[in-house]
């Protein structure tokens, strides 16, 4: 079963994405802040973590420049979630992310199929690390 680390402020987000994705097949942990997801991302050495990146404690763009300068987490692909426009999303790549899935784009409230969707595309391209 591949592990999932969702990084999220948002309560609503962060269970919502759970429920999904556990229902789905992942086996899921969650962060409320950067901190904590930088913690667990050493602890349990996700398979994809799926990055906010407005948080608390430490910013989005912070933790993922740590986990890429990290030789325990570097070789874990990224995804950044947020609400801002895909223009950002070229300079989230620069910066080591994996993906970039758009909050609004994935339709939530609705449905998890595009969430669930795209973790499966970004898994299944992932370099495999050892």
């Amino acid at each position: 079963m591949k592990k999932i680390l969702l990084v999220e402020d948002s309560k609503f987000l962060r269970m919502a994405t759970e429920r999904a994705l556990a229902r789905a097949g992942y086996e899921m942990s969650s962060a409320g802040d950067g901190e904590e997801g930088l913690r667990l991302a050493r602890e349990i050495v996700p398979d994809l973590i799926l990055l906010d990146m407005l948080l608390p404690k430490i910013s989005g763009p912070e933790v993922l420049a740590k986990l890429k300068k990290d030789p325990e987490t570097k070789g874990i692909p990224v995804v950044a979630l947020t609400g801002l426009s895909e223009k950002n999303a070229a300079r989230l790549k620069a910066d080591g992310a994996d993906g970039y899935l758009e909050k609004s784009a994935l339709g939530l409230d609705i449905s998890a199929d595009k969430l669930i969707t795209a973790v499966k595309e970004i898994l299944q391209n992932a370099p495999h690390t050892a």
